[in-house]
């Protein structure tokens, strides 16, 4: 009798130490952060053991993890970035990852001058690389379905700062960038860009230029004016940036040039914008929000030229004749000249 009782007590006292040892496996806090919460990357097919190591950083002991994850047949962690909590458990880390929680990853970029510099901004901030996003960014008929080419597609990318997940792929990158270029083309801006004599795609190549033109925000609109003047006209754009783009695509992109000589101004190429009138073939530069608005929204004036205002760096003054033009432009290069900036 007495060694049925002990059975019975030693079987309690088992019981009881399992239920113990489950629940701190469980429903112990494992989670160890300096904040309140942090971010892990769980890439595609990735196995506990690779899950476990991800973790170890982040836990008390990455083998109760394992530990716990193999009683609840946990095996296939769903990729994406998942936020995780200070003093979080086993058991609610296991559910986030099945369940396929994510968290969403905010994604920005500025101004890029190709595809490829894009490409290479975005592959830092979600998971794929940037030959993955290259390749289906340049994808020629999808280009043309979208009524894009090699030369323009860049504008379909506008600068922003967008949400989206981690594990977000080429393909629904792409996709989610032309979704946002089309709201941001909505019917108030293409009836601004009609009224202008020109369609989105042609606003976004004036925009890049004009934005390599001035670093002050107030000028873009009065910029932007004096090239749709142009326009109108029918004379050459003659903007120094075209020409600048023009070289360096030929000579190379590391070069530095200060000054627009008549040997830039020679360059065959498209986008010279000395030699062939209208808009060069696409942009120059992938334009901001800020210079595609002051297109769009142009100040009206009567001027046709502009030059680099001396006395006012990053400033411009502006003309309505060539001979006012040109007094203004003797001067500074007369500065130029007598501050050593030969080219």
């Amino acid at each position: 009798m007495k060694l049925k009782y002990k059975l019975i007590l030693i079987f309690i006292i088992g019981l009881f130490t399992g239920g113990f040892l489950l629940n701190n496996l469980f429903f112990k806090p494992n989670v160890k952060l300096s904040q309140k919460y942090t971010y892990i990357d769980i890439p595609q097919k990735i196995t506990i053991d690779s899950l476990s190591l991800i973790l170890k950083p982040y836990v008390n002991n990455a083998q109760t993890f394992k530990w716990a994850a193999k009683i609840k047949r946990f095996n296939k962690p769903k990729p994406g970035r998942y936020r995780i909590e200070n003093r979080m458990n086993n058991n609610a880390l296991i559910n986030l990852l099945r369940i396929g929680k994510k968290a969403e990853v905010t994604l920005t970029f500025n101004n890029k001058n190709s595809l490829a510099a894009l490409a290479g901004a975005v592959s830092h901030q979600i998971e794929p690389d940037s030959l993955s996003l290259l390749s289906c960014m340049s994808e020629a008929e999808d280009m043309k379905a979208k009524g894009f080419n090699q030369d323009n597609i860049l504008l379909m990318y506008i600068p922003n700062t967008y949400r989206m997940y981690y594990n977000t792929s080429p393909q629904k990158f792409r996709d989610k960038m032309w979704h946002e270029y089309q709201n941001f083309w909505n019917n108030d801006r293409r009836a601004k860009a009609k009224k202008i004599g020109l369609n989105p795609i042609q606003v976004g190549i004036l925009a890049s230029i004009i934005q390599k033109e001035s670093t002050k925000a107030t000028e873009l609109p009065r910029i932007a004016g004096v090239y749709l003047n142009r326009l109108k006209k029918g004379m050459l754009l003659q903007a120094d940036p075209t020409v600048v783009y023009a070289y360096k695509q030929k000579y190379g992109n590391d070069l530095i040039i200060k000054r627009v000589l008549n040997k830039h101004k020679a360059v065959e190429s498209p986008y010279n914008t000395y030699k062939y009138r209208g808009l060069p073939p696409g942009p120059i530069s992938m334009p901001d929000i800020q210079s595609i608005e002051a297109v769009l929204n142009p100040e009206k004036h009567h001027y046709l030229y502009f030059v680099a205002d001396f006395n006012r760096p990053g400033y411009h003054l502006f003309s309505q004749t060539l001979s006012a033009h040109n007094r203004k432009a003797s001067r500074y290069h007369d500065s130029l000249n007598k501050r050593g900036i030969l080219h």
